[in-house]
């Protein structure tokens, strides 16, 4: 049962630390996102443009919603 309450609180420490993160560099991490489908893009020849600009997309703001959920929280 302690094992169990333990996981827990790693799990919201390590939540934090990711939202503490986001929070603080999130326009270097959705810059990062970016350039690397870009670069993905450009191995592929395009023949991926589509599911990678998805990707991309929802990486960011998946960034963007944690970093907004620190400033709420």
């Amino acid at each position: 049962m302690f094992d169990k309450l333990k996981d827990l609180t790693d799990l919201q420490n390590l939540k934090e630390k990711v939202e503490d993160i986001a929070e603080s560099h999130g326009d270097k991490i959705t810059q990062g996102l970016e350039k690397a489908g870009e670069f993905v893009d450009d191995k592929t020849s395009g023949k991926y443009s589509e599911q990678i600009d998805t990707g991309v997309d929802k990486a960011q703001d998946l960034v963007e919603r944690l970093g907004e959920g620190k400033s709420a929280g």
